[in-house]
């Protein structure tokens, strides 16, 4: 008998996890939600590209939002765009970042090495499935070195079949955001605006099928 969990279900393990996480992250994302309300004139957050000027309170918004399952999901202070990240989708074609402006991403980068990414993968499979369209879209990219058997076999064996299959087997995007100081290990999140703007970021796993994250999925997919 398969004694696998229900897909969308957390594992206990997942829950523990991310709580730890999240009080770990907090005095963090006290600071930042601090910094999110501004000190300038109109109490405003800095904006470190112009084209990014209307992310910041998408930010603010993040910051509102962040709590229980995925309390350890910071606002960024100063929305922008990130680096050119390229890898490859589906059927193999180069893809960048710029690929999916108009839509809310939440990119994430995973490895089957990694066993809180294979813990946190259903969850993100089934929030794809209850949110996924033309406005919002998890890019779960893999960066397992090596061929395509091994990641397509967890994915298979996992009933993961929600999330198109993005790939980087050079750890070239792992590398950029690590420069960014925004990948410290795996897994790693972001969250990306309809206009490719950063605004909040998450180093660690998070139930991301709960009712916190479509919470915020659904407000930020709306702005």
């Amino acid at each position: 008998m398969s004694n696998k969990r229900p897909l969308g279900l957390p594992s206990v393990r997942l829950i523990m996890i991310a709580a730890v996480a999240g009080i770990l992250a907090g005095a963090v994302a006290v600071y930042v939600k601090g910094g999110l309300s501004g000190n300038g004139p109109d109490g405003a957050a800095a904006v470190a590209d112009a084209r990014c000027a209307g992310a910041v309170a998408h930010a603010r918004t993040v910051s509102e939002l962040a709590k229980g399952q995925i309390a350890a999901l910071v606002a960024t202070p100063q929305p922008r765009p990130l680096q050119p990240l390229s890898f490859k989708g589906p059927d193999g074609a180069a893809l960048s970042l710029t690929s999916f402006e108009g839509k809310t991403v939440l990119l994430n980068l995973w490895a089957t090495w990694c066993v809180p990414c294979r813990e946190e993968m259903p969850a993100l499979n089934a929030l794809q499935a209850a949110k996924g369209g033309d406005r919002f879209e998890v890019v779960a990219i893999n960066i397992d070195t090596g061929g395509d058997e091994k990641p397509k076999a967890f994915l298979d064996e996992t009933g993961v079949h929600k999330l198109a299959y993005y790939r980087d087997s050079s750890m070239g995007v792992f590398n950029a955001l690590k420069k960014e100081g925004l990948a410290f290990g795996l897994p790693v999140t972001l969250v990306l605006d309809k206009k490719g703007c950063l605004i909040g970021s998450m180093n660690g796993p998070a139930a991301w099928d709960s009712d916190e994250a479509k919470a915020l999925v659904e407000k930020v997919s709306a702005l």
